[in-house]
């Protein structure tokens, strides 16, 4: 046996508790572009579109899915076309703010298609994403036609048409 001591490296936080891929943050922020996150909690899904910055990520619109009760939704709020009104709504607010065109960053969350459906409301609202239309939901899940509890998603998108300028 040798007296050889053996090194310790420490590991960064947020890379030991899974919450940050440093490599996959480094390719988005070199980009220099803004970019979109989703996160669908078990009840709820927010959509905030950032501007990287040297002092720290600054938030230009965030859209939580709580708003869809005011416009009279009924059922999930995490469900495809929640996901897909949230995304719209932030899509909207983005571009009153100037935001043109945006990146999805998933961080260490897998794409599902609730992300899909988020993004997809963020294209429709008129900002331009990088985006594979094979990738994205079909009109049918996002008009919620596989659910029991169905909304009348037009109605809900000319409301927010209405309200966000």
């Amino acid at each position: 046996m040798s007296n050889i001591a053996m090194a310790y490296s420490t590991i960064l936080r947020r890379l030991r508790e899974e919450k940050t891929n440093y490599k996959k943050r480094k390719l988005m922020l070199m980009s220099r572009r803004d970019f979109v996150t989703v996160q669908i909690s078990n009840e709820n899904t927010l959509v905030q579109i950032h501007k990287p910055e040297f002092t720290g990520d600054k938030v230009i619109a965030s859209a939580h899915s709580r708003f869809l009760i005011s416009k009279g939704w009924k059922g999930s709020r995490k469900n495809v076309p929640a996901a897909y009104l949230t995304g719209y709504y932030a899509g909207k607010k983005a571009l009153s703010k100037g935001a043109k065109n945006v990146i999805l960053y998933s961080g260490t969350r897998k794409y599902t298609q609730r992300m899909a459906a988020a993004l997809r409301g963020i294209i429709d609202a008129g900002l331009e994403v990088p985006a594979d239309k094979e990738a994205l939901p079909n009109d049918a899940r996002i008009n919620g036609e596989h659910l029991k509890v169905k909304n009348d998603i037009a109605k809900i998108k000319s409301s927010i048409d209405g309200e966000v300028k």
